[in-house]
């Protein structure tokens, strides 16, 4: 059987792509157990609106899950533990960049190679490499070294199978094309003291998430997770990444397409039958 979970951010209303995340992970947890989770470790804007909202529409899809629901602003230190774990090994550094010192950094002539776009954006050039932990202020992000960590694991390459996605195949990365193409990741953002990909690491461990499902464009931020269950010692569940809803133009849907809101369909008078049907359930 199945532990599967949906983790949405309460930062705007879900929507048709929302709803077929929700009812696959629903769907591949029985006869097994689906969770909802509130991601809202960005507290600058997650909105208590929102998230009542999330358990609206999910109801109305049919949808259930044990109460209480783990909220990630709850866990913050759970999430520290890691870091200090991390840093305790010596594979973590305090990062003082901004997005425009990036910017600025990756357009040196010298950094020409280096301009590769990973999971989280632009690999980032390892300005702040050489800082140690001791220096880290209280508004610097908290960055993995990823060749240090490569190292420590002593792993050449990091696999994993994905269930929807060439079943059967595994998906490989070698070490060298993990720290050119996804690089020193932020394992905690200023002000929120943790990121999507530690908090996902230690919450799925912490839940005993078995099954993770979710959309292919989180496909490549999958072999960081990876990385940071091997370091932390926590069990890797198995995966299964499915297709995005798209408009009429093809383009992924995101909140602010407020005319594809649940919200909406409900009140036009839209059944949840009806929605499951066009989205293949």
């Amino acid at each position: 059987m199945n532990r599967t979970r949906f983790a949405p951010s309460p930062t705007g209303p879900l929507h048709l792509g929302h709803a077929f995340a929700a009812l696959t992970a629903a769907r591949l947890a029985d006869p097994g157990q689906f969770l909802l989770r509130i991601e809202d470790i960005d507290q600058s804007r997650c909105r208590p609106e929102y998230e009542v909202l999330i358990a609206e529409d999910l109801r109305w899809l049919g949808l259930d899950w044990p109460r209480p629901v783990m909220r990630q602003s709850e866990r913050l230190p759970a999430y520290q533990v890691a870091l200090d774990r991390l840093a305790a090994m010596g594979l973590t550094y305090p990062c003082r960049c901004r997005r425009a010192d990036i910017r600025a950094a990756l357009a040196a002539p010298q950094e020409d190679a280096a301009q590769v776009v990973g999971p989280d954006g632009p690999v980032y050039p390892g300005t702040c490499r050489h800082r140690r932990m001791a220096e880290a202020g209280p508004e610097e992000a908290i960055r993995l070294n990823a060749a240090r960590a490569l190292e420590h694991l002593g792993l050449d390459e990091i696999a994993f199978l994905d269930e929807n996605i060439a079943p059967g195949l595994p998906h490989r990365l070698s070490a060298q094309d993990f720290i050119a193409g996804v690089g020193d990741v932020v394992l905690a953002r200023r002000g929120m003291g943790t990121s999507y990909h530690l908090a996902v690491v230690v919450d799925d461990a912490a839940q005993g998430i078995t099954l993770v499902t979710r959309g292919k464009d989180l496909l490549d931020s999958t072999w960081i997770h990876i990385i940071l269950q091997k370091l932390l010692e926590l069990s890797t569940p198995r995966y299964h990444h499915h297709r995005l809803i798209r408009d009429a133009d093809g383009k992924r849907l995101a909140k602010r397409d407020d005319a594809r809101a649940l919200k909406l369909f409900r009140d036009e008078g839209i059944s949840a039958a009806q929605i499951r049907r066009q989205l293949g359930f």
